[in-house]
């Protein structure tokens, strides 16, 4: 039986292509930008970004890294490559599949943190409590009824590949954790006696 990941192809393909420098830096702009966007819908997270201003978070997942600097006006912006980060946050999982699966099981990726502890306290508390309210952002472009019909497809299909993910077995935590709780009962074995 085949138990490579169906994504050994796109990580064998990421770690041989290295995409030009100037598309490197439009999509961390733009990954700026979209975060910025999530934070200035949520006053709360603002603050509490402003009380750790002028601070860098270095972000490293596989090739992938990023400098941050929070601004003064509670918002992110790209730090220079020579800043000193006062916070690394690695992401310890290779694989995006296994990043994808702690995503969609509503848990954080697997991640190691070094640095300022307060720092960190605060970008936890936006991890657990900021979102991005897609279906408002699409009302305003669409309206609010295909808005709406949107974001409900878009909440089904999340669904379905949760479901899909959880009993993949690519999931052996997942698979370990249901077989665990599916334990002999009394109900059960009469069903499959029957």
């Amino acid at each position: 039986m085949n138990t490579s990941s169906p994504f050994s192809f796109l990580e064998s393909m990421a770690t041989r292509f290295q995409p030009p420098a100037w598309v490197v830096d439009g999509a961390q702009q733009r990954l700026v930008l979209f975060l910025n966007h999530v934070v200035m819908q949520e006053k709360e997270a603002q603050d509490r970004l402003a009380r750790k201003k002028g601070s860098v978070l270095h972000v490293r997942w596989g090739l992938f890294a990023m400098d941050i600097l929070i601004t003064p006006a509670g918002l992110l912006d790209r730090a220079s490559s020579s800043a000193k980060p006062d916070l690394l946050i690695s992401v310890a999982a290779d694989s995006p599949a296994v990043v994808l699966q702690s995503v969609l099981a509503g848990k954080p990726p697997p991640v190691k943190i070094e640095g300022d502890v307060q720092l960190a306290a605060e970008l936890g508390w936006l991890a657990e409590n900021l979102r991005w309210d897609v279906e408002e952002d699409l009302s305003r472009v669409l309206g609010d009824i295909p808005a709406h019909a949107l974001a409900d497809a878009g909440r089904r299909m999340l669904a379905a590949l949760k479901s899909f993910l959880v009993s993949n077995p690519l999931a052996p935590a997942a698979s370990a954790q249901t077989a665990s709780s599916q334990k002999p009962t009394p109900a059960n074995t009469e069903k499959a006696a029957a």
